[in-house]
């Protein structure tokens, strides 16, 4: 655990060196969980944003997207449940006076048990080598068994009591659990309370109840509403989607774990309408579909995981999440969810206006099933850079730090240096950038050792780095480095844009 609390440091400490994520209003010592991009993770950023939207809108011919504001009608939040429902069950530490989502601390105590697992079966590898039958050495060992029961009891009462709102019921279970505060060590907990985590404000010059409306907590609602005016100003068939990027608020009293969980966040979600009855089919398309996304970027598929949802939301009959091995252990990157009509038959009702689809192949009207699919854009990129940060020992002893961001990603393409900062080198080095920064995001880099300069490049994550010299002023030849083999060949100026995109077209991960 301390290993990996090492590890989110460490990517902490680099995203703010090389300008990626800095803490938001630093010189007024800051705002809790609240950050800014900077320079290269605004690009990163895009990046993935991009990699999304492509693979959503423009390799699906029957999903759309659309860009809804942040603030809403009042009543749109009242419809949606979140006014009455949008509730974190919260518990306080008496003695290290801090605050708790009493559901985070049952499934870090669960996965603490999981840990206990791995490590079991981490031993019978080491005894048994070659021999290991790890699917007969889980089924059979007793402690193995005895924490996968153990497990799956505390699964079953929790979910008994979220579902039920035993709120009494969640306390005990976290006494009985034997709990401790990470913090101060202690049992000494607080009643379990309810907390809505909307954020209120008002609008425009008088103050007063019609004048609350609110920062919108999900941006799937944005998205409900204009289900009509997409459909019929498309002219879309059933099934069909509409998919949309933007940010959301969430009043997050236990706000922590660095771009994590955020009071302000970035969504990227897609609503897709189907038929009644077809929903499951859908469900279960759109959760490989995501996991291919996912695993396509290359980070290892054994930093995926599915984990279906021990209390499904008011709205959902299926839900579950694509969880991610972050510095902190597996948590939720994505989640997959089969909305039913909840929220469009809810809005219906609230508005009063009819919000059906009429299906000519059925010659009927209905209301459309939802599959939702929701990934938080800065857990995206906390997944990418975390997984991307290495520091590797070479083979002279040597070490570097390198983000192995996967390239169509990485936020330079390529980095441009001339030799020396005479005889003319700057200025072919400048003449090459001047022919690819139409098609990649190129850095001039002039400053220092050429091995320090490749080291700076590796440690943003640029992919290629070309260098300059006496010889390319004769022949027309530079040198190109590879960031991940650093391997370095000689090669035309004019081959440069086709080795540069073999490799960072978003189309590497789109095929």
């Amino acid at each position: 655990m301390e290993q990996k609390e090492d590890k989110l440091k460490e990517v902490i400490s680099h995203a703010k060196e090389y300008g990626f994520v800095f803490p938001s209003s630093e010189i007024y010592d800051g705002l809790a969980a609240t950050y800014d991009y900077g320079q290269l993770g605004s690009e990163l950023k895009n990046n993935i944003k991009s990699y999304w939207w492509k693979s959503m809108v423009q390799m699906h011919e029957n999903i759309v997207g659309i860009d809804s504001a942040i603030f809403m009608h009042p009543t749109t939040w009242k419809a949606s449940g979140h006014v009455d429902a949008f509730n974190d069950p919260l518990i306080d530490n008496k003695d290290s006076k801090k605050r708790y989502r009493a559901d985070v601390l049952l499934e870090e105590h669960m996965e603490k048990i999981r840990l206990k697992i791995e490590k079991e079966v981490e031993k019978g590898v080491k005894r048994f080598g070659d021999d290991f039958d790890e699917h007969q050495f889980r089924a059979t060992n007793p402690n193995v068994l005895r924490n996968v029961e153990k497990i799956k009891e505390i699964e079953d009462r929790m979910r008994a009591v979220l579902e039920s709102n035993d709120l009494e019921g969640v306390y005990q279970l976290i006494m009985d659990c034997e709990i401790v505060c990470p913090i101060s060590g202690s049992r000494n907990w607080t009643e379990v309370r309810q907390f809505n985590l909307m954020f209120s404000t008002e609008i425009g010059s008088v103050a007063g109840e019609a004048a609350t409306i609110y920062l919108r907590p999900e941006t799937a609602q944005g998205i409900f509403v204009n289900f009509l005016n997409v459909q019929k100003s498309g002219r879309m068939k059933i099934p069909f989607g509409i998919a949309q990027i933007g940010k959301a608020f969430r009043n997050e009293i236990v706000a922590r774990q660095f771009i994590f969980r955020m009071r302000e966040f970035e969504q990227m979600e897609m609503q897709f309408f189907c038929r009644p009855g077809e929903e499951m089919k859908w469900y279960e398309y759109w959760k490989e579909t995501r996991s291919k996304w996912h695993k396509a970027l290359g980070l290892g598929d054994n930093q995926y995981r599915f984990h279906d949802h021990i209390k499904l939301a008011h709205y959902a009959n299926a839900a579950c999440d694509i969880e991610f091995n972050f510095p902190m252990g597996f948590k939720e990157l994505e989640g997959i969810h089969s909305r039913t009509d909840f929220d469009l038959k809810q809005h219906e009702q609230f508005s009063g206006k009819k919000l059906q689809y009429f299906d000519p192949e059925l010659n009927q009207n209905y209301v459309p099933f939802v599959v939702e699919t929701s990934v938080g854009l800065d857990r995206m990129f906390l997944a990418v850079l975390s997984a991307s940060h290495k520091n590797e020992v070479l083979e002279d002893g040597s070490e570097r730090t390198v983000l192995s961001i996967p390239a169509a990603l990485a936020p330079y393409k390529v980095a441009v240096m001339p030799l020396t900062k005479k005889d003319g080198l700057p200025e072919k080095a400048r003449e090459i950038i001047d022919g690819l920064k139409f098609d990649f995001l190129c850095q001039y880099d002039e400053k220092d050792s050429i091995g320090k300069r490749y080291r700076r490049q590796d440690a943003i994550g640029t992919p290629f780095s070309v260098t300059v010299d006496h010889e390319t002023l004769e022949n027309n030849t530079v040198t190109i480095r590879d960031r991940d083999t650093m391997e370095q060949v000689r090669v035309n100026i004019a081959d440069l844009h086709r080795l540069i995109d073999e490799k960072v077209n978003m189309k590497t991960l789109l095929v």
